[in-house]
């Protein structure tokens, strides 16, 4: 398949499987404004000033003790980050909040509050309330005056959140709607002043969104839920009594609840990717501490390659993920923008920009996540017994990261979600998969292609890549073909073409970051960076092709499948790569540095 290179930013989502972009077009977090890298440090300072030195009274839940914070972060502008001016918001772009979001996401069960806060418990009044909703209750929000949650689950419905049994009938003189049911797993409930509940007006199909405040009568709460991890982070189920919410509180139109709660969902989910990206950094910042201060054999375990490789992967695989989220934080500002100068009203233009890149978001949520639990995990192991401790931060940070697996969507229903939208933007027409499908296929039949060497520093990368985007397109267009109307059925077929298009996704990111980045200060300077790109990318080939050998042992047979197995042996084949050399280079700055320095 030859791919075409973009000239240009405006990508749609999803479209990085059929099409290339140049090093240039997008951003890395390299790409830092003067004002951001401050903004940044504000944050890192708010965490050590507030929260690192108060992480067991946050645990506790002492009272009064998490609003106070979000009271000190709403100071700041910390809450208010991506609201508008005219409601008390700083008024930044997408990536600068990405930004905000990522540095608070080391800050354990305070992250999980403030996120809850500034995106569920914001988000949804600011982009589909009326102008007097928005005044009234965004402009307390930004601020932190009052504090927000978001009541969307219920004990039978989570994943199915349409299913949900919470009622809302209008009131005999139509002044209100009254509300009864049952929500669960509700962060910030504890203390929240305004709740956003989702709940379908009498038998109608679809949810309804209301903004309830506490102070309304029928609202009572269960004690608070004893967790695993985030045990700081007040969540409670929530209970509505013949609840009377004023009519002029219902949020947008009736039966759009549900449109608000995917578009919330999107935001949520690559937001969650830049907190979790916070999260392993600092997580990596204490591996090395302890590594070179802890000393075994007559000298630090930092010096042993065992040691040695676990620090390399932890930082590899964040730096690879932190890539991703940008590039579509970037593409997600980029098309707002358009759409902006095109007409549209600010708050509909975020939320379809958003929404253009949903797939990107599904991605950048379970590769995140994941990394999130690798290092965590990684890092236990490198405290040793200590890891195991409640005196040591592994503890903490190793229970606190396995809920983002869970939160906005498991990563099982994002990863077939990624593949289900890819699918339908193609049946649409909004994405030419079939093209490029038929190609492939075509390529299946021809004869190799052994031409020379291709000249620049990437080109075997850009190669690889090229080749992991044909592996997904062959493996994909087969299950469609063979398995037609019954593909979405077969959720472990799914889930393999979803493997594949992740790492795809996170393999072309990194490498387009180092390209920009080498360019930028030359091949010596950006050495480190590059080895953690090629080590990806090596390691990617063989987990795309692991998930494409299966996904084709699952569906395909005969001739056919022997074809598409060499060609997905063709498509994933790299060259020899020393990883234990670069890893080993990789470890010795994080070790020289004392800390994550990438």
């Amino acid at each position: 398949m030859s791919t075409e290179t973009i000239k240009t930013t405006a990508l749609k989502g999803g479209e990085f499987l059929i099409r290339d972009v140049a090093a240039n077009d997008i951003f890395i977090p390299e790409d830092w404004n003067e004002e951001q890298i401050m903004i940044a440090e504000m944050c890192r300072d708010f965490l050590k000033q507030n929260v690192d030195n108060n992480l067991v009274r946050i645990d506790d839940q002492e009272e009064g003790l998490m609003p106070s914070l979000l009271d000190k972060a709403g100071e700041l502008g910390l809450l208010g980050m991506s609201v508008p001016e005219e409601y008390n918001g700083v008024g930044k772009d997408f990536v600068t909040s990405m930004l905000t979001t990522e540095v608070l996401g080391a800050g354990h069960s305070f992250a999980v509050a403030l996120s809850a806060h500034t995106g569920i418990g914001t988000l949804p009044i600011l982009y589909y309330g009326n102008e007097e909703q928005k005044k009234k209750y965004v402009s307390k929000l930004a601020t932190g005056e009052w504090k927000g949650c978001y009541c969307l689950t219920e004990p039978g419905a989570g994943s199915d959140a349409n299913s949900g049994k919470t009622r809302a009938t209008l009131s005999a003189d139509g002044k209100h709607y009254i509300l009864n049911g049952q929500k669960m797993w509700i962060t910030n409930a504890g203390f929240a002043d305004v709740f956003t509940v989702f709940a379908k007006i009498d038998d109608d199909k679809n949810l309804s969104a209301f903004i309830v405040e506490k102070d309304f009568e029928g609202i009572s709460l269960n004690a608070e839920e004893h967790k695993m991890g985030i045990k700081g982070s007040s969540t409670r189920q929530v209970f509505f009594n013949d609840c009377k919410v004023p009519v002029e509180n219902l949020l947008s139109t009736r039966e759009n609840g549900f449109k608000i709660a995917v578009n919330i969902l999107n935001l949520g989910r690559i937001k969650l990717g830049g907190a979790a990206i916070g999260a392993s950094k600092e997580v990596i910042n204490k591996s090395v501490n302890y590594a070179n201060e802890r000393e075994q054999f007559g000298r630090p375990i930092s010096k042993y390659g065992a040691i040695r490789y676990k620090l390399a992967e932890q930082a590899i695989r964040t730096y690879a993920s932190e890539a991703a989220t940008y590039r579509a934080s970037q593409n997600i500002e980029d098309a707002t923008r358009a759409l902006i100068e095109d007409g549209m009203d600010a708050a509909q233009a975020k939320l379809k920009g958003t929404e253009q890149f949903a797939i990107e978001a599904a991605i950048i949520k379970v590769h995140a996540s994941e990394v999130l639990d690798y290092v965590t995990d990684e890092g236990v192991q490198i405290y040793g017994g200590m890891g195991y401790s409640a005196e040591a931060p592994m503890d903490r940070s190793y229970r606190d990261a396995r809920i983002n697996r869970i939160f906005e969507g498991t990563n099982e229903i994002n990863r077939m979600l990624s593949v289900d939208m890819m699918l339908k933007r193609a049946m649409k027409g909004e994405l030419d998969l079939m093209g490029p499908a038929q190609k492939v296929a075509g390529e299946l039949m021809s004869i190799p292609d052994f031409g020379g060497e291709e000249e620049g520093l990437f080109a075997k990368e850009h190669k690889y890549i090229s080749g992991f985007k044909k592996a997904i397109l062959m493996t994909a267009g087969g299950a469609v073909q063979k398995l037609m109307q019954q593909l979405g059925k077969e959720q472990e077929v799914i889930m393999y073409l979803a493997d594949m298009l992740i790492e795809l996704y996170v393999s072309e990111s990194v490498l387009l970051r180092v390209e920009k980045l080498a360019g930028r200060i030359g091949e010596a300077e950006a050495k480190d960076k590059i080895d953690m790109a090629r080590v990806y990318i090596f390691d990617a080939a063989q987990r795309i092709h692991t998930a494409g050998r299966n996904a084709l042992n699952a569906f395909a047979d005969g001739d056919e499948k022997r074809m598409m197995m060499m060609g997905l042996k063709r498509f994933t084949k790299t060259d020899d790569f020393n990883t234990t050399e670069a890893r080993r280079n990789i470890a010795a700055r994080l070790i020289e540095a004392n800390k994550y320095c990438f």
